[in-house]
């Protein structure tokens, strides 16, 4: 037991006893017994979780629950899903059309030109793919990318990233400080 949930003695639960025994008092079994004081406990768990903050800046405090008094809408929890976690579904052409179009940003943050690869032939796959099946909705207009010529536009990019960089910390850096012909006199 921890040292912050009570003692049955000190919340006033009864302790588990076998289910066979009853009580002198009231002749009642163990299970109606606990059954009875549940109410109390949870109450003083509550209370004691009060008194620590636990309840102290729950998101939400303060504010109307919400969709309280709408209409029951039994996929609530779906809507809330997609809406809580941005999740797309979106029919495969436009799907491709938006990875595509970000595509670029997306091969940026990788650091190795094997996995630059890898993506992008995985792009490919999933073009041809989505091209091959006859579903209804909107045409695939989005073309497989040229692996060479996207690594070589990859690493154009990473150059001129690092050179930025590069620019960016020599220009935080304090110019060296020009010392006068006195100066080493004068430091003693």
């Amino acid at each position: 037991m921890s040292d912050l949930e009570p003692s049955p003695e000190e919340s006033g639960v009864e302790p588990v006893r076998k289910e066979r025994e009853r009580d002198d008092r009231t002749g009642r079994s163990a299970a109606a017994a606990r059954i009875a004081q549940q109410a109390t406990w949870v109450d003083l768990q509550v209370r004691q979780a009060m008194e620590r903050g636990e309840f102290d800046d729950l998101p939400g405090q303060g504010k109307p629950i919400e969709d309280l008094g709408v209409e029951h809408d039994p996929d609530w929890w779906v809507k809330k899903l997609v809406e809580r976690e941005n999740i797309a579904l979106l029919p495969p052409a436009i799907a491709l059309r938006k990875e595509d179009a970000e595509l670029d940003d997306r091969l940026d943050e990788i650091t190795a030109e094997s996995e630059v690869r890898r993506e992008l032939a995985d792009f490919n796959k999933r073009v041809v793919e989505t091209r091959r099946q006859l579903q209804g909705g909107p045409p695939v207009i989005t073309a497989p990318r040229d692996v060479d010529a996207e690594v070589t536009a990859w690493r154009e990019r990473r150059t001129a990233r690092v050179e930025a960089q590069r620019a960016a910390v020599a220009a935080s850096r304090p110019a060296p400080r020009k010392r006068s012909w006195w100066s080493p006199w004068r430091e003693r």
